[in-house]
């Protein structure tokens, strides 16, 4: 079996569980080698790996550059643009980690660019794999929840300052973004991938327990172009015993709750319709049946498979900007304090959505 081969770009903490979950969950993948601009960081990793290391772009490109099947982005956010716009001529399928950008027109941009040079772009937006995740998507394609109601998204995080003390970008607005960019981009994706299309959103945020550039604390309502309501409510301020990662989403025909820390446990699962497996459904994933890193393996299988088949990839480069745009437009409010209407009306392009 041939193996799809990586190169990762940016060796920090993301890069860790990436490099764990490439080398243990995907049987037809190998890493071959790493990039940091600190050179003791990718010698690092890849002793750890068997894998070369390299200390620029153009280094690794020239060594390793006919190998490389994907090229992973594991840089902080604000340097996202730069990173996607430096290897995009290469040619090679691109995978960034969340979110795709800190700035909106630098999206645009990266869209634009990856079209340009028929490159396909993947968002790492891994908790669309979630098994329970999976399941409610199943159960909203088939209607079983009627018209949607109201959608919600809560995480509740803890950042103390040891946190952000331990890297100078962390808590920035250059290279980080507060806890709408960076911790709750998961959890904004859910609720618009369920929802649909945002009409406007009115939200609030705080700075309350560190000391950061950015917001640890915010809420936001938001009007859906289908009438429902939603509700983000994210902290990285709460105490350990407090920690939650959930999203619920209700219709006139049935109700879906996914808790546990990283939405990977179903704790409703009712409809005015029940099917017979409905129960067999809750007791297999009311509590998570998820080892650590299953979901971005998953994640990462089906963007093996979209190289290899031709297909779009589940989160594509218009799905990560659809979800920065509903952020950029929290902050917007946030500033202004005004509801702020969404201008971007995604059509299909040649790195076509799903």
């Amino acid at each position: 079996m041939t193996k799809m081969k990586f190169v990762l770009v940016g060796c920090g903490k993301i890069a860790k569980k990436h490099a764990h979950v490439i080398q243990n969950y995907l049987d037809d993948a190998e890493i071959v080698g790493f990039c940091d601009k600190v050179p003791e960081r990718a010698q690092k990793f890849g002793e750890k790996y068997n894998a070369a290391a390299f200390s620029s772009v153009q280094q690794m490109m020239a060594s390793v550059g006919d190998e490389i099947d994907i090229i992973n982005i594991l840089t902080p956010s604000g340097i996202h643009y730069q990173s996607v716009t430096e290897l995009v001529r290469y040619g090679k399928p691109l995978v960034v980690e969340k979110p795709i950008a800190l700035q909106l027109e630098e999206a645009d941009e990266i869209v634009r660019a990856c079209d340009a040079h028929g490159v396909k772009i993947f968002v790492v937006h891994q908790n669309r794999y979630n098994v329970p995740i999976v399941k409610a998507r199943e159960a909203f394609a088939q209607g079983r929840l009627g018209k949607l109601v109201m959608g919600t998204v809560r995480l509740r995080w803890k950042r103390d300052q040891t946190y952000y003390d331990s890297a100078n970008w962390r808590g920035t607005w250059a290279y980080d973004g507060g806890v709408f960019t960076n911790q709750a981009s998961h959890h904004i994706d859910m609720l618009t991938w369920f929802m649909g299309d945002v009409e406007s959103v009115k939200a609030v945020g705080v700075t309350r327990l560190v000391n950061i550039e950015c917001e640890d604390t915010g809420a936001a309502i938001i009007r859906f172009t289908n009438g429902a309501i939603g509700i983000i409510e994210v902290t990285t301020a709460t105490r350990p015993k407090d920690l939650e990662g959930s999203i619920s989403i209700l219709g006139e025909q049935g109700s879906i709750v996914i808790g546990g820390f990283f939405m990977n446990e179903l704790t409703t699962w009712e409809f005015e319709e029940p099917q017979p497996d409905d129960e067999i459904v809750f007791e297999k994933y009311g509590k998570n049946p998820e080892g650590w890193g299953y979901n971005l393996g998953e994640y990462l299988k089906g963007v093996i498979q979209s190289i290899k088949n031709g297909k779009a990839g589940l989160v594509d480069g218009l799905e990560g900007r659809k979800s920065l745009e509903l952020i950029s437009a929290i902050y917007e409010s946030i500033e202004t304090g005004r509801e702020i209407p969404l201008r971007f009306k995604p059509k299909r392009c040649k790195l076509g959505v799903l």
